[in-house]
């Protein structure tokens, strides 16, 4: 074990993007724990578009994180040392690890990886963002037999499997919106989605109306213009699941609401958000079929992995400029 602990922590609240003056790497001793305590080696850190937003001053479904604070983040780690029956040194855990290089897991704080599951599949697709598109759309948008759907954020973590589990669950058609021609072909090719748009390249409003006609079931992770535009193609009695909305997170001008919300009215739709946190209690039901549908082909993932935990900030800011394929894990050591 080393003899001290990187930490990174919020020097100051970005306005827009996070840069070099937001957050701060700290170096310390090796945190001790204590009775019913264990030292945990943090090796992955999940890097989800919710850190951005509990870095802003601003109440949230989780207290925003204080200045001089270690960057929240769930993770994987390894049992160092442990002064507490349910961890013994070795096993792999997850939980709120933070952007560090050490945590203290205390009692019932951290859950064992389940045996044969490697740690980036633990982290994407049986993870919070598989689970949060896997509730999303069963049960917040509950999709059934013959839906056009469509998904933003597509190639993303949530997005690319939102799609696969729309389609495994009999959608007809299934339309993802991902930015480049490189991660259309991935969805259409690989995932099994039946189109793709190009929001680069296309006018979304006019490839929406062309690939999807009216949209029975929208899951939505970007929010702004595209909601716009998928608003003006709803169908009737359509349902739009807000399950993020990043191409607002770092807006230095304000968040703005969906102009074409009377959409809502004339096509009597409607639009329900959730957070997966409200899920708790079925995680096990969700990763048992997940699982399955993974071993069977029907599901599958990609990982991006950035290396080194000073690459935090950097892989947090792939998520908002489309430099990610699938889910950002950073490696830490």
């Amino acid at each position: 074990m080393s003899e001290s602990s990187r930490r990174v922590v919020l020097a100051e609240r970005p306005t827009g993007m996070v840069d070099e003056s937001t957050t701060r790497i700290e170096e310390g001793p090796v945190p001790q724990p204590g009775e019913g305590e264990a030292l945990v080696r943090v090796r992955w850190v999940s890097i989800d578009p919710t850190i951005r937003t509990w870095m802003d001053d601003a109440p949230g479904y989780l207290p925003p994180i204080q200045i001089d604070e270690v960057i929240r983040a769930g993770g994987i780690g390894e049992v160092v040392e442990s002064r507490a029956d349910e961890y013994r040194v070795g096993d792999l855990v997850f939980g709120m690890v933070g952007w560090q290089d050490h945590a203290i897991a205390t009692a019932g704080a951290m859950q064992p990886l389940p045996a044969g599951v490697s740690p980036e599949v633990a982290l994407s697709v049986l993870g919070i963002t598989g689970l949060t598109a896997y509730f999303g759309m069963i049960d917040v948008g509950k999709v059934k037999e013959g839906d056009t759907v469509v998904v933003s954020g597509a190639a993303g973590a949530t997005g690319s499997v939102a799609g696969q589990v729309a389609k495994i669950k009999g959608a007809g058609k299934v339309v993802g919106i991902a930015g480049g021609a490189e991660k259309c072909a991935w969805l259409v090719d690989e995932l099994g989605f039946d189109e793709a748009i190009d929001y680069k390249s296309e006018d979304v409003a006019r490839a929406l109306h062309e690939k999807a006609g009216e949209i029975d079931l929208f899951f939505d992770n970007v929010g702004g213009e595209i909601l716009d535009a998928v608003l003006a193609n709803i169908a009737l009695r359509g349902r739009i699941v807000l399950c993020g909305a990043i191409s607002q997170y770092n807006s230095s001008d304000g968040r703005r609401g969906p102009a074409n919300y009377g959409m809502l009215i004339v096509r009597r739709a409607k639009m329900e958000g959730f957070l997966i946190l409200d899920y708790g209690a079925r995680f096990a039901e969700a990763q048992a079929e997940l699982g399955r549908w993974l071993s069977e082909g029907k599901v599958k993932g990609r990982q991006h992995v950035v290396e080194g935990l000073e690459n935090a900030p950097d892989a947090l800011n792939l998520l908002f400029t489309g430099g990610n394929t699938g889910k950002v894990i950073v490696k830490v050591s």
